[in-house]
C-alpha cells in the first residue's frame, strides 16, 4: 500500500478548510448554488474512485470487502450530512431573504466526518491489500456529505414560515418627474 503524498494531503487540507470556512459564513440559501459544490466534488469523486480501483486491480483483483466498506463509507458521509444539516442556523434576513450559517457544532461534525473518512479509507486500503481506493474516495465522500447537508438545509429553508409583510426591497426607479422627499 502507498500512502498519500504530502501534496495530496495539502490539497485535502485546503479543500476541507475551504468547505468549513464557507460553512461558518452567513450566506443566502440559494436554489441551485448549494448543489454546484457537491456536483464538482462528485465529478472529482468519480475520477478518484476510478483511479483508486485502477490502483488496486493493477496489482490484484478487487475483493468484495473493500467495495462494501467503500459503500459503507459513503453512507457514513450521508449520515454526517444529515446531522450537520440540523446544526446549521436558517433564518429570514432583514429584507426577507433566507440566510444560513454553520455553528461550532457544524465545524466539529465536519472534522469528525473527515476523521471518520480517514479511518474508513485506511480500512478500505488495508482490506484491498493494494492501491489507494479508500484514500482516493475522499472527494466522493465530501460530495455526498455536503450534498446531503445542502439539500436538507434547502428543505428547512423552504418550510421556514414567511415573515408577514416583509418583502425583499427593490429600489423604485427615479425619474426627473418624481418629486423628492425633503
Amino acid at each position: 500500500m502507498r500512502s498519500p503524498s504530502g501534496g495530496a494531503v495539502l490539497v485535502v487540507v485546503i479543500v476541507v478548510g475551504l468547505l468549513v470556512r464557507r460553512q461558518l459564513r452567513v450566506r443566502p440559501v440559494r436554489r441551485n448554488g448549494a448543489l454546484i459544490g457537491p456536483v464538482v466534488l462528485g465529478a472529482f469523486g468519480v475520477l478518484g474512485i476510478a483511479f483508486g480501483v485502477a490502483t488496486v486491480v493493477k496489482q490484484q483483483p478487487l475483493a468484495t470487502l473493500p467495495v462494501v466498506l467503500l459503500v459503507a463509507s459513503l453512507l457514513v458521509a450521508a449520515g454526517f450530512g444529515v446531522v450537520r444539516a440540523r446544526t446549521v442556523r436558517v433564518w429570514h434576513g432583514a429584507q426577507g431573504e433566507v440566510l444560513r450559517k454553520g455553528t461550532a457544532a457544524t465545524t466539529g461534525l465536519w472534522l469528525g466526518s473527515v476523521a471518520a473518512h480517514v479511518g474508513l479509507g485506511l480500512w478500505i486500503d488495508h482490506a484491498a491489500g493494494a492501491g489507494v481506493l479508500g484514500t482516493a474516495s475522499l472527494y466522493a465522500y465530501l460530495a455526498i456529505g455536503l450534498g446531503t447537508q445542502n439539500l436538507l438545509v434547502r428543505r428547512r429553508a423552504a418550510v421556514l414560515p414567511a415573515l408577514a409583510g416583509v418583502r425583499p426591497r427593490t429600489p423604485a426607479p427615479r425619474s426627473a418627474t418624481t418629486p423628492q422627499a425633503p
